[in-house]
């Protein structure tokens, strides 16, 4: 199936019936190099029954080359350049931008198929998770809430002042590694800062692992799942 701008994603239906209208929706974004596969067995160790079926939807980033892999070509939301001398970092706006109207278009054919805006969790992983936060902060739409796992905030000084208020009170479930190696700790601190101080109602939770999610991490984000998804 390709949704949105041509794009290939592959859904499950909790409770096992394929069939069912869900109840609620969630988008997963995988991170740099993987697909749309990545996260599937995570989606199926969530106990969401209180809910009623819910739809993952798990699409595939276009396959890219990547600056800070050599210009290897791999599954991207955007381009990576390699950290400057001076360490700062330069970032694919461009690459953002396209990856963010492609996110955008998931999110509206939910709305289309039944499930509104506000029955619709974003959830991202490592470049998906830096997809998350630009796409759910920036959406027109009122959303469930926001899950932002081992990633950063891009664009990050942009943000205040092109994110409409509609998404401002979203709840965010952030998680981080304290050992990762990839995305390092402070980059999704400062994320955390910056959303706290613009009043995003974040929830943070770090884990004694390195750039992965542990067992602990999804029982949490099960919980949180279940109160921003809780019916009326």
């Amino acid at each position: 199936m390709k949704p949105g701008n041509a794009i290939e994603a592959m859904e499950w239906v909790s409770g096992g019936d394929p069939a069912a209208q869900p109840q609620a929706s969630v988008v997963v974004l995988h991170g740099l190099g993987a697909d749309g596969s990545d996260f599937v067995p995570i989606a199926q160790a969530l106990e969401l029954s209180a809910i009623g079926p819910v739809r993952f939807v798990f699409p595939s980033a276009p396959i890219r080359p990547v600056s800070i892999n050599g210009g290897y070509r791999m599954r991207a939301w955007y381009d990576i350049h390699p950290p400057r001398p001076d360490g700062a970092r330069l970032e694919d706006e461009a690459g953002l931008l396209d990856s963010l109207s492609t996110v955008l278009g998931l999110l509206e054919r939910e709305q289309q198929r039944g499930v509104p805006a506000e029955r619709t969790v974003l959830m991202g992983f490592s470049q998906g998770c830096a997809m998350t936060l630009l796409a759910g902060l920036r959406a027109p739409w009122r959303l469930a809430g926001l899950v932002a796992l081992s990633g950063y905030l891009p664009l990050a000084g942009t943000m205040a002042a092109q994110a409409p208020a509609t998404n401002r009170t979203t709840p965010v479930f952030m998680a981080h590694g304290e050992h990762d190696e990839v995305v390092v700790p402070a980059r999704g601190l400062a994320a955390r800062d910056q959303l706290r101080a613009l009043g995003q109602p974040v929830q943070w939770h770090s884990y004694p692992i390195g750039h992965s999610v542990c067992i602990e991490e999804v029982r949490d984000l099960n919980a949180w799942l279940l109160r921003v998804l809780a019916s009326g």
